[in-house]
Parts: structure tokens; C-alpha cells; sequence
């Protein structure tokens, strides 16, 4: 499988961007790919060897997840990377530009679903981040 990339421009300060894709609390507000799914709870150890969890569920109680990283690298504000329990890596870059903060996630494809599903969903969730963030 290859690498997918998504990509949103959110129009708030890099120090807020920073802050509501990175706290808990804020991560349990956008962290879902549609309406019927949500965040049930998330943790962040914002640290290399830090990890980053958090619980998706579907509201109607049909199933959940739990999604796990390990960071690899961070750079402030610049770039994180981590990587999953089945070792696939992902890497968030945030780059200022034209008044807004330009996020891109590079991700490991898993192959369980079509990289078009992964993608959209992704997407989704990125999208709810930038909405999320810019009304917060």
C-alpha cells in the first residue's frame, strides 16, 4: 500500500492550530469522520515516546476503536511524526501561508480498506478540525 495525503488550510493563528490538534479536550470535539461517530475520549503525551490515544465509537453504541500512536519526532508548531501499533507512520507538517495554517497529514495506507475510503475519511475528520477550530 502506499501513502495518502490530506490537506486543510484553517484560517486561525499557528498557535491555536497547534493547540486545539493537539489537547485532549479539543481532540475529543473533532475527532470523528461523520455525525453518527464520535470521540469518546482522547489523551495526548505530547512527547518522543509519548503516545497519543483515543476511543471512536459510533453514537448508536455499535461499535468503537481505539486509535493509538507513538511520537517519533516533534517539532513545534512545525511537524509531528508517529507511529501506529501496526507500524504504519503518519506525519502532520503545518506551514503558514497566506494568512491561513496549511495542515498536511502523509499517512501509511492500511490494507483493510480502499485508499479512497481511507481518504475520505481522513478528509472528514481534518475537515471537522478545521471547523471545529476556526468557531472555537
Amino acid at each position: 500500500m502506499g501513502k495518502i495525503t490530506v490537506q486543510v488550510a484553517v484560517n486561525a493563528p499557528l498557535e491555536k492550530v497547534w493547540d486545539k490538534l493537539n489537547n485532549p479536550k479539543d481532540i475529543e470535539e473533532w475527532n470523528q469522520a461523520s455525525p453518527d461517530w464520535h470521540c469518546l475520549n482522547a489523551s495526548n503525551s505530547l512527547e518522543v515516546g509519548g503516545k497519543l490515544k483515543s476511543t471512536m465509537a459510533a453514537k448508536d453504541g455499535s461499535f468503537s476503536f481505539d486509535f493509538e500512536g507513538i511520537y517519533d519526532e516533534i517539532i513545534p508548531q512545525k511537524f509531528i511524526k508517529y507511529h501506529l501499533e501496526d507500524g504504519r507512520t503518519v506525519e502532520i507538517s503545518f506551514e503558514e501561508k497566506d494568512n491561513q495554517i496549511l495542515v498536511t497529514e502523509t499517512f501509511d495506507a492500511e490494507d483493510q480498506n480502499s485508499e479512497e475510503m481511507q481518504k475520505e475519511g481522513w478528509q472528514a475528520i481534518l475537515n471537522n478540525f478545521k471547523n471545529y477550530t476556526e468557531t472555537n
